[in-house]
């Protein structure tokens, strides 16, 4: 039996971006794809999609991090595939300031494996809700991008987005 999921498309300042979500708000997978059938193959499982022009607080919050308020996005729930440490180092994804970065040796070591850095790189890589988990937060330990799904254009402008307001907001 496939997973319903309800979907939409936003444009964003970077470009469009999909989310796909259950009937419980939880998002299972959030990509800058210009259509929501794009994600489903980040799922690895059968989905049908019921797309909607919008989903409510979802996109309410998602809207407000591309208008500044960095941290809307922090509450919202999202699946959780995976076990172990890949759990673990969503967590600590999930922990990482707006503004700032972590090399994926250290996401390792927030995970209790200093060891781990490709393991760590692997939860980055197969992270199916990219922005809301922040995978983009993570850097080489050289300090250059590394790699992300959806590109380092938009890696480097989400970086810069954060850093901008960040900047704003410590100020203020």
């Amino acid at each position: 039996m496939p997973l319903v999921l309800d979907a939409t498309t936003h444009a964003t300042p970077v470009g469009p971006l999909s989310l796909l979500q259950d009937a419980d708000g939880v998002l299972h997978a959030v990509g800058f794809a210009p259509a929501p059938e794009r994600l489903a193959p980040t799922l690895r499982a059968p989905v049908r999609l019921h797309v909607r022009p919008e989903l409510g607080a979802t996109s309410t919050a998602v809207l407000a991090y591309f208008e500044g308020d960095l941290y809307a996005i922090d509450a919202l729930p999202v699946a959780r595939p995976g076990a172990g440490f890949v759990q673990a180092a969503r967590d600590a994804m999930r922990g990482i300031a707006p503004g700032t970065t972590v090399s994926y040796a250290a996401l390792a070591a927030r995970c209790g494996n200093a060891r781990a850095v490709r393991a760590a790189g692997s939860a980055c890589a197969g992270n199916p809700v990219a922005l809301v988990v922040p995978c983009h937060r993570v850097l080489r330990s050289d300090g250059t991008l590394g790699g992300f799904l959806w590109g380092l254009d938009t890696k480097r402008w989400l970086l810069a987005h954060e850093a901008r307001h960040a900047a704003l907001r410590a100020s203020a």
